[in-house]
C-alpha cells in the first residue's frame, strides 16, 4: 500500500514538474496502476484497521439484556451478575456505549435570564465549626447555615451566615441580602427546603414574605439539583476558593470576611458565560428588579406565651429573661439574628442579643433584681395577712376581731366601772 509520503511526491511530480507516469513508477519503485491511482485520489490514503475482537463481545448480549431491564445499573453491578472476572475497565467502556441505547437522553437547556428576572438561593453548609460562644468557652462551636444567592442575569452572588434553618431565620437572612440590594428580583427561586417549601408549595411563612414584597418563590422539582444550578456551582466556589486558609471568631467575623470576599474576588472576576463580570451588568440587572415595599415584611422567629413564675422565656434552645411585672399574662417574642424582643400588651418587658450557641441562660441583672424585690414584698404581706386572719378546719380565712365587740354584740360588760356609793372596808389589825 502507497505511504503518504509516497502519494504525495507522486502528485508532486506530475503536477508541478509534469514527470510522467511511467518515469514516476521508475524513480518511486512503484506499479503504474499504483501511480495512476494515486493521481486520481481526491484525499490522502488512509489506513483503516478493522475492528478487533474484545474480551467483552462474547457477554454483550448479557450487558445488552439488564440494561434493556434497568438502563441505570451500575457496570460493577453488572459485572457481578455476569460472572465477569476479566479488566472491570473494558466493560466499563463497553456498558457506556451501550446503556444512550436504553436510556433516554435528558438534554440540558442552557437558559438566559433577562435583567432582575430572578435570584436562586440556597444553604450552604461550611465543613468548619463557628465559635458561638464567649471567648474561652470550651466546645461552644457550631455548623451553621450560611444562606447564598445568586442573580441570573448578572450572577452577582451575596451570602450571610444564620443562627439556624428556620423558616424565620432564613427570611431574616434574605431580607439582609435583598435590603443591601435595594431591589428585589422578580422570582426567587429554591428547592424543597423543608422551611421554605417542603411540601411542595411555599410555607406560610415564606408566602407571606413573597407576598410583602411583591414577588413569587418557585420551588424546583424534587432531585432536580440543575435547576438551580447558578447557586450550586456558586457553594462548590465558596468551598474551594473562599475557605481555604482562612478562620473565624464569631459569626459576625464570618459575615465580615465573606462579604469583602464577594465584593473584590467573587462579583470582580469575569465569568465565560456572560462574557463579563457580574459587577459590570449589576446596574441593568438590580435595574429590572421590583422596588423594595415600604413596609419591611415580617422576619425573625415569632412566637406567643404565658409567663409562668420562672419568668424566662426558651427560643431555639435558649432561655432569656424577661420582667417579672408580666408573670400570668401572655408575652410575645421576636428573635432576629442579632436581636431578642419580648414585649406584653405592646410594651417591651425584654430586649437581649440573640445568642447562637444552644443551651445557654441570658439573665438580665434588672429582671433579678425585680424580682427580688417582689419576692419580698409578697412575704412581706403573707406575713401580715397571716398576723391578721385565721382559717377553720375547711380552710375558710375569717378574719380576727377584739373580744369587746363580741361583749357589745351581746349586750353585756364584763368590765364594769366601780360604784362611787360603795366605800370599801378599811383594813383593821384583825382583818389583816
Amino acid at each position: 500500500m502507497i505511504t503518504l509520503e509516497e502519494w504525495a511526491e507522486v502528485r508532486r511530480l506530475h503536477r508541478a514538474e509534469g514527470v510522467s507516469i511511467k518515469e514516476i513508477a521508475r524513480r518511486l519503485g512503484l506499479a503504474r496502476n499504483t501511480v495512476r491511482a494515486a493521481l486520481r485520489a481526491d484525499a490522502p490514503p488512509s489506513r483503516e484497521r478493522g475492528p478487533r475482537g474484545s474480551l467483552v463481545d462474547k457477554v454483550e448480549p448479557q450487558v445488552r439484556a439488564l440494561l434493556a431491564e434497568h438502563p441505570k445499573m451500575p457496570a460493577t453491578v453488572i459485572a457481578e451478575r455476569i460472572g465477569w472476572t476479566r479488566s472491570l475497565t473494558i466493560l466499563k467502556d463497553r456498558v457506556r456505549e451501550l446503556r444512550p441505547l436504553f436510556l433516554p437522553p435528558d438534554p440540558a437547556d442552557r437558559l438566559e435570564y433577562s435583567p432582575g428576572e430572578l435570584a436562586q438561593c440556597d444553604l450552604w453548609f461550611p465543613p468548619v465549626p463557628i465559635p458561638v460562644g464567649p471567648a474561652g468557652q470550651h466546645g461552644a462551636a457550631r455548623v451553621l447555615p450560611v444562606l447564598a444567592m445568586t442573580c441570573g442575569f448578572s450572577r452577582v452572588t451575596d451570602a450571610v451566615m444564620i443562627p439556624s434553618r428556620k423558616a424565620g431565620d432564613i427570611l431574616a437572612g434574605m431580607w439582609e441580602i435583598i435590603g443591601g440590594w435595594g431591589r428585589c428580583p422578580r422570582t426567587l427561586v429554591w428547592d424543597r427546603e423543608a422551611a421554605i417549601g417542603g411540601t411542595g408549595k411555599p410555607s406560610v411563612e415564606a408566602a407571606a414574605f413573597a407576598g410583602t414584597l411583591g414577588v413569587r418563590i418557585k420551588l424546583t422539582p424534587p432531585r432536580d439539583p440543575e435547576s438551580k444550578g447558578l447557586i450550586e456551582r456558586r457553594n462548590g466556589y465558596f468551598e474551594t476558593s473562599f475557605l481555604p486558609g482562612r478562620s473565624f471568631v464569631s459569626p459576625f467575623d464570618f459575615n465580615t470576611q465573606i462579604e469583602t470576599w464577594l465584593t473584590g474576588v467573587a462579583n470582580a472576576r469575569h465569568l465565560r458565560s456572560i462574557g463579563a463580570t457580574p459587577a459590570a451588568r449589576w446596574t441593568a440587572d438590580r435595574a429590572g428588579m421590583v422596588a423594595l415595599p415600604p413596609v419591611a415584611p415580617q422576619v425573625g422567629l415569632t412566637g406567643r406565651i404565658r409567663l409562668s413564675r420562672d419568668y424566662y422565656v426558651r427560643i431555639d434552645g435558649n432561655d432569656y429573661s424577661v420582667n417579672p411585672a408580666a408573670i400570668g399574662r401572655f408575652v410575645d417574642w421576636i428573635a432576629t439574628p442579632a436581636l431578642v424582643a419580648v414585649t406584653c400588651a405592646g410594651q417591651i418587658v425584654a430586649t437581649h442579643e440573640r445568642a447562637w450557641a444552644s443551651g445557654a441562660t441570658i439573665t438580665d441583672p434588672e429582671h433579678r433584681a425585680i424580682a427580688r424585690a417582689m419576692r419580698t414584698e409578697l412575704t412581706a404581706t403573707r406575713d401580715r395577712a397571716r398576723r391578721s386572719t385565721r382559717s377553720h378546719t375547711d380552710g375558710h380565712v375569717v378574719a380576727l376581731r377584739a373580744l369587746p365587740d363580741y361583749d357589745a354584740l351581746c349586750g353585756v360588760n364584763f368590765d364594769p366601772a366601780p360604784d362611787p356609793t360603795v366605800t370599801e372596808p378599811t383594813a383593821t389589825a384583825e382583818g389583816q
